[in-house]
């Protein structure tokens, strides 16, 4: 079995925890977190230790690799101490919420060689993943045009973004900058976005966005254009197209059932997925299996620290577009 140390005791992290648990390969050692109550109420339902003394956890030989689950400001030193023990590394995005650090994280991974996946688990989606393979064997023609829709039904709580400055762009939006990448399959060297605060008051006196749109161009001018917003009254909208000269490809969202009711009035289908731990949950397992090949096998990260750092390298470009109204180069 790999024995996993888990670095975090909040929703996601108790998303993980369930998968960890529930793994052929896998066992839930020890969960970790500055607030040692949460870490033990997640431990306990697993079997697992709790600790608050990552240093420690970090030090134990019995301990085969580490999954990151914690706030987004630890991400790069968490990698950076992980990879300094010799300990395979799986990290949720963003690679962190700091460019520097997240820099610096880069090259200590690059050099000690430690493999550290990254999880952009939207790509692990089948209904993704569908579409990338159908553009990838050429059913779109050239790619062009990469529209991708990411709604999510509510803001998250003003405390989360009091110590996430920027968080529409660097949390969110981050995932569909890495799908734009995955999906043009060459960089883009401009971004320009725009942005407002059109849901909540609180968000607004934070100086924060709640919705906004980015264009991105590659070199060739291939584009794509991204609309994120934290307020869907429907549900959790995801939905991507890719248009090319041969013609569209697209993966639709996902509903609650697939039950159609139809009368005189009109045809009705049941409401959308209601938000990402219901509409991703077969992606967060997907990726914990590539990510126990990666461990048992060697098998090379699909996601790499250096795609987290490309992918926060554009968004830090959005969000300075969206607060300097121009467009702005992108250098990585």
């Amino acid at each position: 079995m790999i024995d996993i140390a888990l670095f975090g005791a909040g929703r996601i992290a108790e998303v993980h925890a369930r998968h960890i648990a529930g793994h052929p390969e896998m066992r839930l050692a020890v969960v970790v977190d500055v607030d040692l109550a949460a870490a033990t109420r997640l431990a306990e339902r697993h079997g697992a230790a709790a600790s608050d003394d990552g240093a420690a956890v970090f030090g134990e030989a019995a301990i085969d690799a580490v999954l990151i689950a914690s706030s987004s400001n630890t991400h790069a030193e968490l990698i950076s101490r992980a990879v300094a023990a010799g300990k395979p590394v799986f990290c949720e995005k963003p690679l962190d919420l700091d460019l520097a650090r997240a820099s610096a994280c880069l090259r200590q991974v690059e050099a000690s060689g430690v493999p550290v996946f990254l999880d952009f688990n939207r790509r692990f989606d089948p209904h993704h993943a569908g579409l990338e393979q159908a553009v990838r064997t050429g059913e779109a023609g050239v790619v062009e045009v990469v529209s991708i829709t990411s709604r999510d039904p509510e803001p998250p709580p003003l405390g989360y973004l009091e110590n996430s400055p920027g968080a529409l762009f660097l949390e969110t939006m981050v995932h569909d900058l890495d799908m734009a990448r995955w999906l043009l399959a060459e960089e883009p060297v401009e971004v320009f976005a725009m942005a407002s605060c059109l849901i909540d008051p609180g968000i607004r006196a934070l100086g924060e966005f709640d919705s906004a749109v980015a264009v991105l161009r590659t070199a060739s001018g291939r584009l794509c254009q991204i609309n994120d917003s934290w307020r869907a009254t429907y549900g959790y909208d995801q939905r991507i197209e890719v248009l090319g000269s041969g013609g569209m490809v697209r993966s639709d969202n996902l509903r609650r059932t697939t039950v159609e009711r139809y009368d005189a009035r009109a045809i009705r289908r049941d409401v959308l997925q209601y938000f990402f731990i219901d509409r991703y949950l077969e992606s967060y397992r997907l990726a914990l299996d590539h990510f126990a090949d990666v461990v048992r096998h060697g098998t090379a990260p699909l996601i790499t620290a250096e795609d987290g750092y490309r992918a926060l390298v554009l968004a830090h470009a959005a969000l300075r577009s969206a607060r300097s109204g121009q467009p702005v180069a992108v250098h990585y």
